[in-house]
């Protein structure tokens, strides 16, 4: 049996994030609540949920090291390059945030895949949108919704939280347009990508030290400082 604390469904104080195990790799407590100001206050200190069913002990992570895109780092492949410029993208912004993280939640189930995006999950996620917190990068198609991507902002932060695509490279299309949407409007922001990947590393993740990030996350400060409106799609 893991010894990790048992947080309370009320009034939740989270550990030190310090304090997380290695192995599994940033396992730092379990029980509490999904609240949306619960959500909140997690990401604000570099925490968040991850499980696999609604009948299953919510677990909360910070891993040791993080995986991050600085966003003039990204990775464009000459094939992604080649169809970001011939094929005719759209983004938007904000318009289909529900429908974003049940794809996103879908797209897992299809597979045969458990997803820890579950009903409660889904419904504070929306809370937080409704907050201004939360928000969607969306890749349309011929007026068709076929790939984007989710997160929490805080401060120059966008903390990732899953992606989807329904056509070929869509929702690497919408990591690139989250990067260069990033640049424009902040000058030091970061992609928070919590745990690595193949597909992110071939994207420019790279993993920093839990501290730095927990630093540059304590320096961006807890309210939202960028996210436009709108954004109009551009080439690489």
């Amino acid at each position: 049996m893991l010894n990790i604390p048992n947080l309370q469904d009320k009034n939740i104080l989270f550990p030190d994030p310090n304090t997380a195990l290695k192995e599994p790799n940033g396992l730092l407590a379990c029980m509490g609540n999904l609240h949306a100001e619960t959500l909140l206050k997690a990401y604000q200190k570099g925490i968040f949920p991850w499980y696999n069913e609604e009948d299953q002990p919510i677990l909360w992570w910070s891993p040791n090291p993080r995986s991050v895109i600085y966003p003039n780092e990204i990775n464009i492949s000459h094939s992604l390059k080649k169809s970001i410029r011939t094929q005719p993208w759209e983004i938007r912004i904000d318009t289909e945030f529900e429908t974003v993280i049940k794809y996103c939640a879908n797209v897992r189930k299809n597979k045969g895949q458990s997803t820890w995006i579950n009903t409660n999950m889904q419904h504070s996620y929306i809370d937080l949108h409704n907050s201004g917190y939360a928000h969607s990068l969306e890749v349309w198609f011929d007026d068709d919704l076929v790939g984007g991507l989710y997160g929490i902002v805080l401060g120059d932060v966008f903390c990732g939280e899953s992606m989807f695509s329904l056509k070929s490279n869509a929702s690497k299309v919408a990591l690139v347009q989250l990067a260069l949407l990033m640049r424009k409007y902040t000058k030091n922001g970061l992609i928070d990508c919590q745990i690595e990947n193949d597909h992110l590393s071939s994207m420019g993740s790279r993993n920093i030290p839990r501290e730095a990030f927990l630093i540059k996350l304590k320096n961006s400060g807890n309210k939202p400082n960028f996210w436009p409106y709108y954004w109009k799609y551009e080439l690489v």
